[in-house]
C-alpha cells in the first residue's frame, strides 16, 4: 500500500547562494503517509569534496516514527512553470527520525543559475511516496471493529445537537459546532476563537462559496470523507473545482489533495482548460503537470482550444495559454 504527499519548495537562491558548504535551508513541514516530513536544500552542497559546485537536496522524517520506507522524488520547475524532467531525481530509503537522505549532487549550481532561476528563486517540486506496511491480522485485530468516529460526528452534524454557530450560504442555513471546525481548520479556528468579529456572532454569512460545495466541505470536516461522484451534482468536475477553492481558503490540505487526485481522473478535452485554471489558481502542482501533459498531445490541444475552459484560461492566465500554443507549434 502507498500513500503520498507533495511540497512546492521555493528557495531564495540569490540571497542564500553564498552560504557555507553544509549550510541548509529548510522547507515547511508537510504530511505524507501519516508522517511529517521536511526538505533541506544546501545551496553549496554538504560535502567539501564537491567544492561547492553542486546543490544538495534531502528529505528528513520529522515525526517520531521508525523504519519508514519512502520514495523521495524531486524535480525543478522551468522558467515557464513547466516541470523539468531532465533535472529530476528519485531515491528510496528507510528513514529514521531526524536523519536526512537524498541527493548530494542534485545539479550543478551553474546549471541552476543559467536555466532555472526566476527573480532569484528556484522552485523544487518534491513528492514523498510512503510504503505502508500491512501487518497480518492477529486474533485481537481481526475482531476489532472498524473506526466509527466519522459516523458519529456525521450524525452529530445531521441532528445539530449542541451546535453553537450557523452559516448562511445563499438561501440555506447550516448549523455547526465551533470546536469541530476549529480542530480541523486553522482558518476556522482563527475566525471562531480569535479576535475577529465572527468569534462572537451566532450566525455567519458566506458570500464566496456555493451552498452545495459548502455542504460537501462541511460533511468532509466532520467525517473525513467525500460522497461518490454521482452524489456531487450534475457536474462532479465543477463541484471538485469549487471544493479545491474552498479547501485552499480554509487550509484543508487533505481535502484539496483528494479533490486534485479525483480531478486527475477527469481530465479530458472538454475539462482540461477549466481544470488547469483551477490547478494554477490554487497551486495544485501534480494536477497542473497532468493538464500540461494532456495539452502536450497535439490532437488534444487542437480540440481543447475551442472549449469554454480554454477561453477562461486565456482570460485568467494568458501567458500560460500562450506558452501552451507555442509548445504545440514547436
Amino acid at each position: 500500500m502507498l500513500a503520498s504527499g507533495f511540497l512546492e519548495f521555493k528557495v531564495d537562491y540569490e540571497e542564500k547562494k553564498d552560504l557555507a558548504i553544509g549550510a541548509m535551508i529548510c522547507s515547511k513541514h508537510f504530511s505524507a503517509g501519516g508522517h511529517i516530513w521536511r526538505v533541506h536544500c544546501c545551496p553549496r552542497g554538504d560535502k567539501a569534496e564537491y567544492k561547492g559546485e553542486y546543490i544538495s537536496i534531502y528529505l528528513m522524517l520529522v515525526s517520531n516514527s521508525e523504519n519508514v520506507k519512502a520514495f523521495f522524488e524531486v524535480f525543478l520547475l522551468n522558467r515557464d512553470g513547466t516541470p523539468s524532467m531532465t533535472k529530476s531525481r528519485r531515491c528510496v530509503h528507510v528513514y529514521q527520525p531526524n536523519i536526512s537522505w537524498g541527493c548530494p549532487r542534485f545539479l550543478k549550481r551553474s546549471d541552476l543559475e543559467s536555466n532555472f532561476l526566476i527573480d532569484g528563486l528556484a522552485t523544487f517540486m518534491c513528492g514523498v511516496i510512503v510504503v505502508l506496511e500491512t501487518p497480518l491480522p492477529t486474533t485481537t485485530t481481526a475482531l476489532m471493529p472498524p473506526p466509527d468516529i466519522g459516523i458519529h460526528l456525521g450524525q452529530l452534524l445531521d441532528c445539530a445537537v449542541g451546535s453553537d454557530v450557523s452559516f448562511i450560504v445563499g438561501d440555506e442555513t447550516f448549523p455547526a459546532h465551533r470546536a469541530v471546525l476549529a480542530a480541523r481548520s486553522p482558518v476556522f479556528k482563527a475566525e471562531l476563537f480569535g479576535s475577529m468579529a465572527d468569534a462572537t456572532m451566532p450566525s455567519i454569512t458566506l458570500q464566496d462559496i456555493e451552498p452545495g460545495a459548502f455542504k460537501v466541505m462541511l460533511r468532509f470536516i466532520y467525517t473525513d470523507s467525500l460522497p461518490e461522484d454521482s452524489e456531487l451534482g450534475d457536474s462532479p468536475t465543477d463541484m471538485l473545482q469549487h471544493l479545491i477553492a474552498a479547501a485552499d481558503h480554509y487550509a484543508l490540505d487533505r481535502l484539496k489533495l483528494i479533490c486534485s487526485l479525483k480531478l486527475i481522473e477527469n481530465v479530458s478535452v472538454d475539462t482540461v482548460g477549466s481544470i488547469l485554471v483551477c490547478a494554477e489558481a490554487y497551486s495544485c502542482a501534480e494536477l497542473k503537470v497532468m493538464c500540461l501533459d494532456f495539452f502536450a498531445v497535439e490532437e488534444n490541444f487542437k480540440e481543447a482550444v475551442f472549449t469554454d475552459g480554454f477561453a477562461v484560461l486565456l482570460q485568467r492566465f494568458p501567458s500560460l495559454a500562450a506558452e501552451l500554443r507555442r509548445r504545440v507549434v514547436m
